[in-house]
């Protein structure tokens, strides 16, 4: 990676574990942010500077659609900077033999490509769906929706919050008014495809796009 790349991606990583976290301190945030990150570590000159910090907050804080609003070109540094620290993800064998949770996520993206290449939004769900693993692996949908949240459109990040919850459904540990809550929705039959998308991603050695080139397909789709 260039030493510019890391450096946005650190300092936006620190802004938003300091919404997240409203106890840390900037200096906490970049070290953590750093770890998540680089877990090689990083040389000093891709360590971002407090200021430089404190406008991705600042950003990161600007009500969706109004003055402070994310520009496309800074929304998909955003979800590259969440994408990025996937890679060193590793996930159970048992139901990931695929490995690292960013190859599963581009397999993901592909299944959902080919059976619906001009969705923009179920493809961004496909894409981003496994984001909050990297912040929380112990409810890694909601903590997806609260990366997302000002960034990806409500349809998105209904997917999102509920992929998990269909898989749940179709292995019968879902109750009957949480099922009928999911299959009224409008958007019922693309979380069913993402569910679908979602398992296929699991297979080791297959080819997978890389992850600038499914960005790149992301934006020219939305247009």
């Amino acid at each position: 990676m260039r030493s510019p790349r890391v450096r946005h991606q650190i300092a936006w990583e620190a802004a938003r574990l300091m919404l997240e976290f409203p106890q840390l301190c900037i200096a906490s945030a970049k070290v953590e942010a750093t770890r998540r990150i680089a877990p090689a570590g990083a040389p000093r000159r891709d360590l971002p500077s407090d200021a430089e910090v404190g406008r991705q907050y600042h950003g990161l804080a600007a009500p969706p659609g109004g003055e402070g609003a994310p520009s496309d070109a800074d929304r998909y540094a955003r979800y590259q900077a969440l994408l990025v620290p996937l890679e060193n993800v590793r996930q159970n064998p048992r139901y990931h033999p695929e490995g690292d949770a960013l190859y599963h996520s581009l397999q993901v993206f592909d299944h959902a490509r080919d059976h619906d290449p001009y969705d923009a939004e179920l493809l961004a769900a496909a894409l981003l769906h496994d984001v909050g693993k990297a912040i929380d692996r112990h409810d890694h949908e909601a903590a997806s929706a609260r990366a997302l949240r000002g960034l990806a459109s409500e349809r998105t990040l209904w997917l999102i919050e509920n992929h998990m919850r269909c898989h749940e459904l179709g292995e019968g540990k879902l109750g009957a008014r949480a099922k009928r809550r999911l299959q009224q929705s409008p958007w019922w039959d693309e979380l069913v495809l993402l569910s679908e998308c979602d398992r296929a991603g699991r297979r080791a050695g297959v080819e997978a796009p890389e992850l600038e080139e499914a960005l790149e397909y992301l934006r020219e789709v939305e247009g």
